[in-house]
C-alpha cells in the first residue's frame, strides 16, 4: 500500500557534464567570507542564528545546534570540495536500477527532494569549488530521470536522486526504494524540504518512506532566501515538530540552505565530511 501511494504521489531533476573554463563564486570558499563583518559572517556560517533572535525564549533552541562545527572544522571540510591531481572529483555514472551502479567501496550520501526544490541547485553550490563538474539546473521540474553517481577523490561519493512529484517517473520508488534499503555504504540521506513553503503532501510520504526502511536522514531546508523570516520561521516550527514527534531515523537538526547566496554550503559540506568519517569536529555535539 505504501509503495502504491508513493508511485502514485511521487516522481524526477539533473543531467550532468564536464566544463573547463567555469569561474569559482566569490563566496564558495570559506576566505571570503571570513573577511565578511563577523555578524554577516556568522549568517552565512550558521543560518539558524538569523531566525533565533525572533524565537520566543520557551523555545528550545538545542535541536537547531546539535552540529555547530567551529571555522576550523569547516576550513578543513572544504578541502575535500577542492579537485586536485590526488584528490579528483568527477562525475562517475549514472543508473536507473540497483543492478546498474556499479560496487563503490567509498562511504556515500545522497540527496532527494521533490522536483523544483532547489536539489540541482545545492549539489552545484557544494562543489563550487570545482567548477568544472557541471551539474545542471533546470527550471523544468522532473529534469533528473537517473541517479548520478560524483566521486569526491577517494574519500567518498555523493548521489543526486531523481525528485518526486511533478513529472516524476512512474517506476521513481522501484528506483529510488531499493537504493535507499540495500546500498549497505549509504551513511546518510539528505531530504530536501522548501523553506519558503514547507512541508508538502509529498515530503510527508518520502519522509515515511525513510522512517520504514529506517535509514538515518537529515532535513535540508532549501530557498530560504526565497520568503521572509516570519514565514520561514513558521515552516522550520512546523516541520521540527514533525520531526520531534513522527520521526525516529531523523537527525533532530534541520540544515537551512541557501545555494544563491551560499548560506550554511559551507556547515552542510562540514556535515557531510563528518559523517562520512573523514574529519573529527574539535567543537561539536555528538552526531
Amino acid at each position: 500500500m505504501f509503495c502504491l501511494r508513493l508511485s502514485l504521489r511521487l516522481q524526477p531533476g539533473t543531467q550532468v557534464g564536464c566544463v573547463s573554463c567555469r569561474s569559482v563564486h566569490k563566496l564558495a570558499s570559506l576566505q571570503k567570507v571570513k573577511m565578511l563583518p563577523p555578524k554577516k559572517a556568522q549568517s552565512f556560517l550558521y543560518p539558524f542564528s538569523e531566525l533565533e533572535v525572533h524565537l520566543d525564549r520557551s523555545v528550545d533552541r538545542t535541536p537547531f545546534q546539535l552540529f555547530h562545527p567551529s571555522l576550523e572544522d569547516m576550513v578543513k571540510a572544504e578541502k575535500f570540495f577542492v579537485s586536485s591531481p590526488s584528490h579528483k572529483i568527477d562525475y562517475h555514472v549514472s543508473a536507473e536500477r540497483m543492478e546498474h551502479i556499479p560496487a563503490m567501496k567509498p562511504p556515500e550520501v545522497c540527496f532527494i527532494g521533490r522536483s523544483n526544490v532547489g536539489k540541482s541547485s545545492l549539489i552545484k553550490a557544494l562543489f563550487s569549488l570545482t567548477p568544472e563538474i557541471e551539474v545542471r539546473v533546470s527550471k523544468t521540474p522532473g529534469h533528473t530521470k537517473k541517479m548520478n553517481f560524483f566521486r569526491v577523490g577517494k574519500a567518498f561519493t555523493i548521489v543526486d536522486m531523481p525528485g518526486y512529484g511533478h513529472r516524476a517517473p512512474k517506476d521513481f520508488v522501484d528506483m529510488v526504494e531499493p537504493y535507499l534499503y540495500t546500498r549497505k555504504n549509504l551513511v546518510r540521506t539528505f531530504l530536501l524540504v522548501d523553506g519558503s513553503v514547507g512541508l508538502q503532501k509529498t515530503d510527508l510520504i518520502a519522509l515515511e518512506m525513510c522512517e520504514e526502511l529506517r535509514c538515518p536522514y537529515v532535513i535540508l531546508v532549501t530557498k530560504i532566501d526565497k520568503c521572509g523570516q516570519g514565514v520561514l520561521l513558521t515552516n522550520l516550527l512546523k516541520l521540527q515538530d514533525v520531526v520531534m514527534t513522527h520521526t525516529k531515523s531523523c537527525f533532530p537538526q534541520p540544515f537551512l540552505v541557501s545555494s544563491l547566496h551560499f548560506w550554511g554550503i559551507y556547515l552542510l559540506r562540514c556535515f557531510i565530511t563528518h559523517v562520512t568519517g573523514h574529519i573529527r569536529l574539535a567543537d561539536s555535539s555528538q552526531i
